[in-house]
């Protein structure tokens, strides 16, 4: 298997955040992301067992089309910064106006609703992109009888899989209706969350093997920091879902196929597996702090050894030292014609015995 690219952790800053107290009514659709898109488009997706239709369109009344009898309707919405087309999108199809808001809304927390004729759900896309920077977007899904609608910020999703299954009938999709569509977008998001905790814990095992060799530099330090606060956003953006697919999961809702509750039961038992992985991932890097912190101790405390070592060996030699440098002029020793290399000899003498001493009690 291809080992996976770690990821740039140096994208993770600190930035200084200017919060607003914009006051507005609720329903009132504000986009509150980052990703610009430079144009908004549709991607349409119609099939049925025997039946599949792909088309893109550029406006919103081309994915008003989706009215043929018999068949599921995939309507993708690309960039959420286009506020009229979302409200046109949800005029049409019937789209409560505070639905609407959290759909523009990047910072809305993973979610399910239960709404008048649709079931609402709000996910965190997470993945890598090409410069190794990991990616969380935020995903909105629509579910209805016979369509299902998807908002996502900016172009590239974890879809493409599916999209393929749809387009050349493979597995079971083309014969279940809108709700499998609706579990088969959840399930390719959780899916790519076990990719993004692999690398995770690839880069975690070569931190933690840096650290056992003795790397304790500032970058180190830096590089866990950062891994730290990457893990918590990944922990704030799948810890919810879990709550919402719980629900997914117990609740009898009409728009559910009752045929995909033992998906939907596998698809929990996914998430709560991310969900102990990210936990699991979180106290090792708190371990990695620990024992970085650790090393760096007994450092200091191999370097403070020998400096000790050292100044005690040169205590009893400058004692020595220190008496005969009195300006006594009645000390015999000084009138001694060998007094000075009998001196130098038990001082030499002195340091050999302290050497032994020390290597005996396995202190050097």
């Amino acid at each position: 298997m291809k080992k996976a690219k770690l990821p740039n952790l140096k994208i993770f800053h600190r930035r200084h955040k200017k919060y607003e107290v914009s006051n507005l009514p609720p329903g009132t659709i504000r986009y509150r992301g980052k990703k610009e898109s430079t144009k908004t488009h549709f991607d349409i997706i119609e099939y049925n067992e025997n039946y599949y239709n792909h088309h893109v369109g550029n406006s919103v009344e081309d994915s008003f089309g989706g009215d043929s009898e018999g068949t599921v309707t995939w309507i993708n919405l690309n960039g959420l910064n286009n506020i009229q087309a979302i409200e046109e999108l949800g005029e049409h199809y019937g789209i409560h106006p505070l639905t609407l808001e959290d759909i523009a809304n990047t910072n809305q927390r993973p979610k399910l609703e239960e709404n008048e004729g649709y079931i609402f759900m709000v996910v965190k896309m997470l993945y890598y992109n090409d410069e190794h920077e990991l990616i969380i977007e935020h995903l909105s899904i629509i579910l209805s009888h016979d369509y299902v609608i998807t908002f996502q910020e900016s172009d590239g999703d974890v879809f493409d899989n599916l999209r393929d299954r749809i387009e050349h009938k493979k597995g079971r999709i083309r014969g279940y209706g809108a709700s499998y569509l609706a579990y088969a977008l959840l399930d390719a998001v959780v899916d790519n969350y076990f990719s993004v905790m692999e690398v995770l814990g690839e880069h975690i095992e070569d931190m933690e093997s840096n650290i056992f060799e003795m790397d304790t530099t500032d970058e180190v330090a830096n590089e866990i920091q950062m891994l730290k606060r990457q893990i918590l956003k990944i922990r704030r953006a799948v810890l919810p879902l879990r709550e919402g697919i719980n629900r997914l999961e117990k609740n009898e809702h009409p728009l559910m196929d009752p045929k995909i509750q033992h998906f939907i039961r596998d698809l929990y038992d996914h998430i709560i597996q991310v969900s102990e992985s990210i936990d699991l991932y979180r106290e090792m890097v708190w371990g990695l702090m620990d024992m970085h912190m650790s090393i760096i101790s007994n450092k200091m405390n191999e370097i403070m050894k020998v400096l000790t070592i050292i100044a005690t060996i040169f205590i009893p030699l400058t004692f020595i030292a220190g008496i005969y440098g009195m300006n006594f002029e009645n000390m015999p020793e000084l009138q001694t014609r060998y007094g000075y290399f009998v001196l130098l000899s038990v001082m030499a003498v002195i340091f050999i015995i302290m050497l032994l001493y020390f290597r005996r009690k396995k202190w050097l």
